[in-house]
């Protein structure tokens, strides 16, 4: 009895007991609303390049078989809704971009059966207003969660990879310079 009184005060806390089940946290539908409010936002897409494939891929550490890259944007903020493997299954992973600094970090669905700590804003918000260093790292330390090493490091390379790709979308987007 004292167990389940226990379970009932976890979850009406908030917290999930350490045997939760991976699950859907976060539609793509309400992460964007999260991000845009709600006027509805239309998704574009880029075609990624050899140039654009190969820093990807250095990023993610394996191959990235994607011709496109879907995204949705207005003003100055991007959002991103991108899948990386964790340990053997895809974590996703919703990413904003403001003025090419990092706005908020959701996860919207993990499917490992370990690892889903990442989803808390304890981790998560340790993102925000991160940028980019000239290597393609992250500007700021992360730190990680004991026994979710592969969870965090999907995160990392998801936010990298959000960054990475504001930054072209960015640069698609720039005005023109005026004649001088």
């Amino acid at each position: 009895m004292a167990s389940a009184a226990a379970l009932v005060t976890l979850v009406m806390a908030g917290i999930e007991p350490a045997q939760a089940s991976p699950g859907q946290y976060l539609t793509r539908s309400q992460f964007l609303q999260q991000v845009f409010g709600e006027a509805p936002i239309d998704s574009s897409s880029f075609i990624v390049d050899s140039e654009l494939r190969e820093q990807i891929e250095d990023v993610l550490n394996h191959r990235f078989d994607r011709l496109r890259v879907r995204y949705w944007r207005d003003g100055d903020t991007t959002a991103w809704v991108l899948d990386e493997i964790g340990k053997t299954e895809p974590i996703t992973i919703g990413v904003a971009v403001e003025h090419g600094r990092v706005h908020s970090v959701r996860v919207l669905e993990f499917r490992e059966s370990r690892g889903w700590e990442v989803r808390y804003p304890f981790f998560t918000d340790q993102f925000r207003g991160a940028g980019l260093d000239s290597d393609t790292t992250i500007d700021r330390s992360i730190d990680g969660i004991t026994g979710a090493t592969l969870s965090v490091t999907a995160v990392d390379k998801i936010v990298r990879l959000a960054l990475i790709f504001d930054e072209r979308v960015r640069a698609e987007h720039a005005e023109p310079a005026g004649p001088s």
